[in-house]
């Protein structure tokens, strides 16, 4: 279960991204999570996904 609250979920991505994954895509698809809903979320309080830095900035 991933956090409801926009700013927990961005603190919970990074580490996931930063420790984890090795892009946004591989970390939707082991937790199953729907990649447009998290880019969404993440743009309500202003964060995209840097492919480049593999982090929300």
């Amino acid at each position: 279960m991933i956090p409801k609250d926009p700013v927990m979920l961005l603190s919970f991505l990074n580490l996931k991204l930063r420790d984890f994954y090795g892009s946004l895509d591989e970390l939707c698809e082991d937790l199953e999570l729907d990649r447009e809903d998290i880019l969404n979320r993440m743009k309500q309080i202003d964060y995209t996904y840097d492919k480049e830095r593999n982090q929300f900035v």
